[in-house]
């Protein structure tokens, strides 16, 4: 029986349910996690192969698992629904996701249609987004909210009042005193009433980087005599009945249900009070923060780790929220949150695969000058005793003398002790040597997130899992920064655990990047001109007979698109680099042709067109 190295990386503490080592040792993709029964497991060794193969891409791939997206959304649903029967709530959930998250239409399309049955809907924090959330709750529920975030100015309210009048379900949150004024104008010149919500800005505060923009000195929202200051401005306008919503939100990954408790008791107290001046309400958007467990410690104890899972938060929010009702006689409202990380994370993986491994440089001081060094400072044990015995019997009338010797000696035995440790470290780090292994890939277009805030995702091999990696390495990119490396990892390690390359022979190396279908397609830069991936969604058919196929929805930008968008004209530059080759005397048909491979058909990094 062959062992699983898949331990490793803690393929079991970060990746359950959807992710295992399978008895080839290759990573499987259980797309419908605890419930996957065998034959629904997706060899992803073996989709990566299908998609360079029969669809001809090349790397870097995002490998996209819509049924895993349905599970994450099935799911959170599912545990909204038993934590509101269990605790007697009386209304229900209805939840949204943040379109920020992942913008990509298919990603989108897919809540949509995968919500419909619970009125899910989406939320936009800017014009583009709005646009293409109405566009996609077309096909969704009627009664789907269509939550409008962000600053606001005079098309932006108008747009939303717009959807408003051809039956979206529409809701302008105030995050500013000032937008009620915009909001009234708007409303006037269109003839179109609104449906309002409040943005609060909680005292309940999220520690680490994510919760910067929260408690009273946070970024966004209204503080509560601010949130009763606009209550009462909407009421002179004859406008309170507009106001149905109450939203907070204190920062993504939440580390604990204390901290979510005590953030929507807060809340909901607020909620409360606008009730009970005479605001309708209706429903409580609890924002993001739903965090994901990139380390698989459940220990919440950095902004890699959440120490609970959805039934966890379900139950803390339901709890708090009818807990605070109860005792204001208010009636339960609607619970709403904007979890965008938690769905979409996990059903995207970014695969790309390895160039070279080159063995990295020992420190420029070799350890046998560092023992030269140490032995010259000891010296003779017997004249070091002598030294010592002399200072301290060196005596006159001040004790100038002993002093000196003394503060010698201890300079002396700091630098013994400096060099010690110093030679202590550099034989640890000798028994392993550490490759730098190159991977096709940009650090800054594939996971901007890494590069801008430190955050670590699980990375590691996606095949040979039954081999024992040789190797310590670390991932160097293609860019010409510095900062194109990957050397920090889940657990603190400074290297990962790879196979030598000549072990997977021609077929090639291929690592991926897990738990990254959020936020890092959006952020992603162009540093280099380095363009995006080719994306595939691997969809499941084994109700058909078969395991899975795969479907390009979007290749990767060649270096004519990558050029556009810097305004450079493609066109242009191909016929004056060819008029200048025809006066060097050196235009054949051969280097149009490259030309033309280069401008038109290289689909992102490296590789055969």
């Amino acid at each position: 029986m062959s062992t699983n190295y898949g331990y490793l990386y803690n393929i079991a503490g970060w990746g359950d349910p959807y992710f295992a080592v399978n008895s080839s040792g290759n990573v499987s993709v259980k797309i419908h996690g605890v419930e996957t029964n065998p034959t629904q497991e997706i060899d992803l060794l073996a989709a990566v192969k299908k998609a360079i193969t029969t669809k001809n891409l090349q790397f870097p791939l995002i490998l996209r698992f819509p049924d895993v997206l349905k599970h994450r959304l099935d799911a959170l649903n599912v545990a909204f629904a038993n934590a509101i029967k269990y605790t007697g709530y009386t209304s229900h959930y209805q939840g949204v996701f943040p379109v920020k998250v992942n913008q990509n239409k298919h990603v989108v399309d897919d809540l949509v249609k995968f919500g419909k049955h619970y009125s899910f809907g989406l939320e936009a924090g800017s014009k583009p987004e709005l646009l293409l959330a109405m566009h996609s709750l077309i096909n969704g529920s009627p009664k789907a909210y269509l939550v409008c975030n962000g600053y606001k100015d005079m098309d932006y309210v108008s747009l939303a009042l717009v959807a408003r009048s051809i039956n979206f379900n529409t809701i302008i949150v105030l995050e500013l005193e000032d937008e009620v004024d915009t909001v009234v104008r708007a409303s006037q010149a269109l003839g179109v009433r609104p449906v309002l919500g409040i943005r609060a800005r909680l005292l309940t505060t999220n520690p680490g980087h994510f919760g910067s923009t929260s408690g009273k000195h946070g970024k966004f929202g209204l503080l509560e005599a601010q949130i009763y200051a606009v209550a009462e401005k909407l009421k002179e306008l004859n406008m309170l009945d507009c106001l149905k919503l109450l939203h907070f939100h204190i920062g993504s990954q939440i580390p604990t249900t204390s901290i979510i408790s005590s953030a929507v008791r807060e809340a909901t107290g607020y909620y409360c009070n606008l009730v009970n001046i005479g605001a309708p309400m209706g429903t409580l958007d609890i924002g993001g923060g739903l965090g994901i467990d990139y380390d698989g410690t459940r220990s919440g104890s950095s902004d890699m780790s959440v120490a609970y899972g959805f039934e966890e938060y379900a139950s803390a929010v339901v709890q708090a929220a009818r807990l605070v009702s109860d005792q204001n006689g208010v009636a339960h409202p609607v619970l709403c949150s904007e979890s965008g990380r938690a769905l979409v994370s996990h059903h995207s993986i970014l695969i790309y695969d390895a160039l070279s491994a080159v063995e990295e440089p020992s420190d420029s001081v070799t350890s046998a000058e560092l023992i030269s060094r140490l032995d010259e400072l000891v010296g003779n044990p017997t004249t070091l005793h002598a030294n010592l015995k002399s200072a301290i019997q060196s005596q006159d009338g001040s004790n100038n003398t002993s002093l000196t010797h003394a503060d010698q000696l201890k300079k002396h035995g700091v630098e013994i002790f400096k060099l010690s440790r110093r030679l202590a470290k550099q034989l640890e780090a000798a028994e392993e040597t550490t490759y730098a292994y190159h991977m096709n890939l940009s650090v800054f277009s594939l996971t901007p997130d890494f590069w801008g805030i430190k955050q670590l995702f699980p990375i590691l091999p996606i095949h040979q899992l039954n081999e024992k990696p040789t190797q310590k390495g670390r991932l160097i990119d293609l860019t010409c920064d510095s900062d194109g490396k990957v050397d920090q990892f889940i657990g603190g390690a400074q290297t990962l655990p790879l196979h030598a390359l000549e072990q997977s022979g021609s077929s090639g190396y291929y690592i991926g990047t897990f738990l990254a279908g959020a936020y890092q397609e959006s952020l992603g830069s162009r540093h280099n001109l380095f363009g995006g991936p080719n994306l595939v969604r691997v969809e499941s058919t084994y109700s058909l007979g078969g395991t899975f196929r795969v479907v390009v929805v979007g290749a990767g930008p060649n270096a004519a698109d990558q050029l556009k968008v810097m305004h450079h004209d493609p066109v242009e530059m191909l016929h004056a680099i060819a008029e200048r080759a025809k006066e060097a005397g050196h235009w054949t048909p051969t280097a149009l042709q490259l030309l033309k491979r280069v401008f038109y058909t290289m689909p992102y990094l490296f590789g055969e067109a």
